[in-house]
């Protein structure tokens, strides 16, 4: 049995991807790779089938980040049946929270999102725990990006653990 993540942005080409891979390369660090799938989606379809943005690559390959599918990223949208398939949904902003929340069928749906920075105890004590959406930006914003997601990852995988830990015992 997995533990089964998925990071949502808008069109799934900027920050969930950059999430995604991202979150692949520390749970194969970790050494949770055979215990912990991770995939992204975006809320909306209008860039489905789309690679993962150039920048996004760009900023991932300048910081010596492996290469764990990134060429055939295709952008797809998230549905509502996916909640069965997944334990925890990781969305990128305030606004895909909510629209997550409008495709959730029950308690148990809802329960499984959270933004992927109120892992980041720094941004919780800011109270800033939306991500901007980079694609309207530069190269900065691509940075500032990949620094909210590496600045979450380590909560990321202490809950990722603490999950696995429950269901052995449960």
């Amino acid at each position: 049995m997995s533990y089964r993540i998925c990071v949502v942005c808008w069109g799934n080409i900027c920050r969930s991807p950059m999430a995604e891979y991202l979150l692949k390369e520390a749970v194969a660090d970790a050494g949770l790779a055979d215990a912990v799938v991770v995939d992204s989606a975006g809320t909306s379809a209008e860039e489905s089938g789309k690679e993962m943005h150039h920048r996004t690559r760009a900023t991932l390959a300048r910081h010596g980040h492996r290469d764990l599918g990134w060429g055939s990223h295709r952008a797809r949208r998230f549905a509502s049946e996916w909640f069965d398939e997944v334990d925890l949904v990781l969305a990128a902003d305030h606004d895909h929270v909510r629209i997550l929340q409008e495709r959730a069928r029950s308690a148990a749906d809802l329960a499984k999102i959270r933004l992927v920075r109120s892992f980041d105890p720094v941004a919780v004590a800011a109270g800033d725990l939306g991500m901007a959406d980079p694609w309207y930006g530069t190269e900065p914003a691509y940075e500032q990006t990949y620094g909210e997601i590496m600045a979450a990852l380590p909560g990321i995988l202490d809950h990722v653990r603490a999950e696995l830990v429950r269901a052995e015992l449960a």
